[in-house]
């Protein structure tokens, strides 16, 4: 089928005439598909179910310096655990704190905590008149959702394949005091799965920011998240690179276990410069005495070590690798061709990207959820939920099992092409 855009006014009525049609034989078979959150599937689950065996009441629950789990202490974790999360965020383990299940929630903390108390003697944020945030976009809600929560105003910057716009990141940086962070998803970014350069990690090392007190929020959520094994995407580790470039304390580095082990039962950690790190401990030591110590010794065991976890990764791919390769094939054989849509083809990560004919996002997604599957909302992926064109689409193709990830890709596509014919024909009354 030729592009529809080059299509006269009568194609697009009789095509349009087909398509509601077919829409409408799919409303009828009352659908409930869900699309709409990055969700590990049962079978992924299922995979980590060792964890609830590693450890039982007859067991020596004594780390090998001699910390009991079972009591207070060790506020940045124990060494065992450490050793395996260090390898997995690819630092040494002197730079990592553990913490809770959730890297959301300490990034959440690491924001709040600059806010009333500053960072390493800065101002507290919140006693200055104004603060802002670079956003990379599309990116993550949830990172949003944080700097709007706190009042911070938030900036576009435009995402390519190589990363962020990195003459506007400089540029911005350098100029304006009040740019105190960005937020990052480096390696196979939420929602296009990219993976920054190795020149874009570089520039992020040798940036010269206006604030002191400027950080990058370094969230490599997907660090070994490959879809595949001999097609992986690689990064330059940043902490490195900083210290390099005579700037050791630009970045705090996230991660987490939350796609690895269990999402609710997990790990997560911050890694970052000697200097960040007691300024972090400094508030860390009257929030909490310690994290779940028991918790880190079942990671630490279970996995044994990052080899471990680099094959217990590679069932999870087994799992994925056939959906994202589904949907992607789908979308080829409905849309290509047509000039209605494009995509991302990601190597790893946990979605997939597509933009849609400009001011279209929405009528895709309400079209979707009238027929019985729930999508991300559109305008999820820029600050305040507002998609300056309309177009960014995030899929999400872990949670659902393969038939019914079929399914509703395949209505999520004939949603496109009538919305795309609607647009056309609009735009020619």
């Amino acid at each position: 089928m030729k592009p529809y855009a080059e299509m006269t006014k009568e194609e697009l009525l009789a095509l349009r005439k087909e398509l509601k049609a077919q829409y409408r034989e799919l409303q009828g078979k009352d659908l409930k598909l869900d699309m709409s959150r990055g969700k590990p599937c049962v079978e992924q689950l299922d995979l980590s179910m060792g964890l609830m065996d590693v450890l039982s009441s007859n067991d020596d629950l004594t780390c090998e310096d001699g910390t009991d789990c079972r009591n207070y202490g060790v506020l940045t974790g124990i060494d065992e655990a450490k050793e395996l999360i260090a390898d997995m965020m690819e630092v040494n383990p002197s730079t990592v704190i553990l913490y809770g299940n959730s890297s959301l929630n300490v990034m959440y903390d690491t924001v709040s905590r600059a806010m009333t108390h500053g960072i390493m003697g800065g101002i507290p944020w919140a006693k200055l008149e104004k603060v802002k945030f670079l956003c990379p976009v599309p990116g993550y809600d949830r990172h949003f959702a944080i700097t709007e929560y706190f009042g911070i105003e938030m900036v576009n910057v435009p995402m390519t394949p190589q990363g962020p716009d990195m003459d506007m990141v400089e540029e911005l940086v350098a100029s304006d005091a009040s740019v105190k962070g960005i937020w990052c998803v480096p390696k196979y970014s939420n929602p296009q799965g990219y993976s920054y350069s190795d020149e874009t990690v570089r520039r992020f090392a040798r940036l010269e920011p206006a604030a002191s007190d400027f950080r990058i929020f370094w969230d490599n959520a997907y660090g070994v998240h490959h879809l595949y094994d001999h097609e992986q995407d690689h990064l330059i580790e940043i902490l490195a690179e900083c210290k390099r470039a005579g700037s050791p304390d630009l970045v705090y580095k996230f991660a987490s276990t939350s796609k690895i082990s269990f999402p609710g039962s997990g790990i997560a950690a911050l890694a970052t410069s000697p200097n960040n790190l007691e300024d972090i401990k400094t508030q860390l030591k009257n929030q909490t005495i310690g994290h779940d110590k028991v918790n880190q010794l079942r990671h630490a065991r279970f996995f044994r070590d990052i080899h471990g976890m680099v094959e217990h990764m590679r069932k999870h791919a087994d799992i994925l690798r056939p959906k994202f390769e589904a949907v992607e094939s789908i979308l080829d054989r409905e849309l290509s061709g047509l000039g209605i849509g494009q995509w991302s083809t990601p190597r790893g990560g946990y979605f997939i990207s597509f933009d849609s004919l400009e001011g279209c996002a929405k009528e895709i997604v309400a079209k979707c959820k009238k027929s019985g599957v729930v999508m991300t909302p559109a305008g999820a992926t820029y600050p305040y939920g507002r998609d300056p064109h309309d177009s960014n689409i995030r899929i999400a193709p872990t949670y659902p099992p393969l038939g019914d990830l079929i399914t509703a890709t395949e209505l999520f596509a004939l949603c496109v092409k009538l919305t795309s014919v609607e647009k056309l024909l609009k735009e020619m009354d």
